[in-house]
């Protein structure tokens, strides 16, 4: 599918007519990203995502930040069970038990790998060897859900602990971090 031109007359690959989810799409998504706490924020918001719209969860964005000490991971990783089970009554986030919990779990995984590796940047850019890929689809309908890159880095997450985080989670995961650029040739930013 093309799309469309918004009523501000851009071409966007999504978010026409919704102000909040074409902000995200014009100055977020397919934008690198090297900063710790972005980088754990878009981890839990891309696996609350899985089975919703990512339109939800950006409606959401603001109750996921007051619900997780706005993505410090050292605090999350440190919420008690009460806490986070106190979660399940916020409707400003998904009420789902086990995503509000892999967000403690998957803190104390990050804090592991930013142990390991100096940063969690450094280890998940390693996996496209810093260098974001710039694709170049015509339509969305050619944008993968998941590739070779976004299996191998699911399954090294897996493997230390992780939870949501299978392959297209991930591959979403890497174009809201920008290390996929998958803006359409026909969004305007493709040219930028």
């Amino acid at each position: 599918m093309v799309p469309a031109k918004d009523t501000d007359g851009k071409s966007r690959c999504f978010g026409n007519n919704n102000p909040a989810y074409a902000e995200y799409h014009d100055s977020e998504w397919g934008i690198p990203v090297h900063d710790d706490r972005v980088l754990y924020e878009f981890l839990i918001l891309e696996g609350a995502q899985a089975g919703l719209s990512w339109e939800t969860i950006l409606n959401k964005r603001s109750g996921y930040q007051q619900s997780f000490h706005n993505f410090e991971v050292d605090k999350v990783a440190a919420m008690s069970d009460a806490e986070l089970e106190s979660l399940l009554d916020n409707p400003g986030i998904v009420r789902n038990r086990l995503k509000v919990f892999s967000a403690r779990k998957n803190a104390l995984a990050f804090i592991k790998i930013q142990q390991e590796f100096g940063s969690f940047n450094d280890y998940l850019w390693g996996f496209v060897d810093h260098t974001p890929i710039k694709n170049h689809w015509e339509n969305f309908s050619d944008v993968p859900v998941s590739t070779p890159i976004s299996d191998a880095l699911s399954k090294d997450l897996k493997k230390r602990g992780m939870s949501f985080v299978g392959s297209t989670i991930m591959y979403a995961y890497m174009q809201a971090v920008g290390m996929v650029d998958d803006h359409l040739t026909t969004c305007w930013c493709y040219q930028q």
